[in-house]
């Protein structure tokens, strides 16, 4: 990990940089995948699953059998923790239901929004190494209080065409009953274009690799719609002597061993606390079965001294990071300048694993910057917002003078007309 020591704010951009690399190859490799799924459908994704998952697949969908053979054979403990974060999870994002409200502009003139859930939407869930099933109680939860008609899930299966148990329990315990066992670019391209065995769906969720990400953005480009631009995972942590050295150490291996891509981030006004964090990781690193990944991920992460806390919020706001923990005395006043962060975590005892898991918002955000202009999933990323406006005759006579000279400064008579017509009648 490198040490930055006072960076002048024209070294931000480079000190900021997250991994890169070149898509050109990656793009033509994906776009030619999802090609031959969009024209030979079920028999593409076969093909792809033999050739990338190592699996032959003569049957696409989870039979019920196979669901109950999960439930069954469970471990106990984790169904009552899965269970446990369900309710959590349902919790915070039933509360943000909003009521619709009618707002009458001017006397005779009312308007309202209504939420309406998308009808189909497809979700993605890795399982490569290390099966997300925490992801399935993300999207799957909103999706459902939401009132989402048709959900549909793809994750890989081993090689020998099972599906992880925890993956198909967690499916169950939210209402998804059609569970796929596709994986990587072809699980994209199925859901999005359909196949004959895979519903088409207008929205799909989900994490996944450079490749999953990669085709989730050109199908985007054919008009299904994703959940937001997604990249590597990563977490910044801010830092004061306050903190407890073993605590952000944990946290910053927490997102290293995501994968080689994540990135981690620390920033802090004492080169104490930097030491200190520095030693925690190679002590904790060294008993993490994930070690080689972590390693590879902490070799384009930074830790950044700064002068003091007014220039590292403006630090970590440049960074947008999909995760920001803010580890200091200060946390709650420091934390109301905010403004580029997917989710905020405050305090010693608030590490990045709680909203991975359990505590209740959503671990699916925006990545690699796109803080600064997304949002995270939650209950408004499975609706639409459709307006309606409902005008009386007494309405009409009200405002149609302001439309029709706004129409006419338009050179557009026929808006106009549309309103002259009816107050002339």
């Amino acid at each position: 990990m490198q040490v930055f020591e006072y960076p002048d704010k024209s070294a931000w951009p480079a000190l900021l940089q997250r991994p890169v690399m070149d898509t050109t190859a990656l793009e033509a490799n994906v776009g030619a995948i999802l090609q031959d799924i969009k024209q030979q459908g079920d028999t593409a994704v076969r093909k792809y699953a033999l050739q990338f998952d190592k699996v032959q697949l003569n049957e696409l969908q989870v039979t019920e059998t196979e669901f109950a053979h999960a439930t069954a054979a469970l471990d106990p403990a984790l169904k009552q923790a899965i269970l446990q974060a369900k309710q959590n999870i349902e919790t915070f994002h039933r509360a943000q239901h909003e009521a619709g409200k009618i707002i009458e502009t001017m006397p005779g003139v009312q308007c309202w929004r209504k939420a309406i859930a998308i009808d189909k939407v497809g979700l993605y869930i890795p399982g490569g190494s290390a099966p997300l099933f925490s992801t399935i109680l993300m999207l799957g939860i909103p999706a459902a209080i939401a009132g989402c008609k048709e959900m549909v899930l793809c994750t890989p299966s081993n090689a020998a065409g099972e599906v992880h148990p925890a993956i198909l329990f967690a499916a169950r315990q939210v209402g998804i009953d059609k569970v796929f066992k596709i994986g990587g670019v072809q699980a994209i391209g199925a859901m999005a274009y359909g196949t004959d065995t895979v519903p088409k769906v207008y929205k799909i969720f989900g994490p996944g690799n450079q490749y999953v990400t990669c085709a989730k953005q050109l199908i985007n480009k054919e008009g299904i719609a994703i959940d937001m631009p997604a990249g590597p995972s990563e977490v910044a942590v801010l830092a004061d002597d306050s903190c407890v050295p073993a605590f952000v150490a944990a946290d910053l291996l927490s997102q290293a061993e995501h994968g080689p891509d994540s990135q981690v981030l620390l920033v802090s006004t004492s080169m104490n606390v930097i030491k200190a964090v520095q030693q925690e990781v190679a002590s904790q690193l060294a008993q993490l079965p994930r070690r080689n990944i972590a390693e590879q991920a902490l070799t384009h992460s930074r830790l950044v001294l700064v002068q003091d806390m007014e220039n590292a919020m403006e630090l970590l706001n440049a960074y947008a990071p999909e995760h920001l923990i803010i580890a200091c005395k200060d946390d709650i006043t420091l934390a109301d300048g905010v403004v580029n962060a997917g989710s905020v975590f405050l305090g010693n005892y608030s590490p990045e694993s709680a909203g991975d898991y359990a505590s209740g918002t959503n671990h699916t955000l925006p990545t690699n910057g796109h803080a600064r202009a997304y949002s995270g999933v939650s209950l408004d990323s499975f609706v639409k917002k459709v307006t309606f406006q409902r005008l009386t005759k007494e309405g009409l006579q009200n405002i149609g003078a302001t439309i029709e000279a706004m129409a006419a400064a338009e050179g557009l008579d026929a808006h106009k007309n549309a309103v002259s017509i009816r107050m002339n009648s």
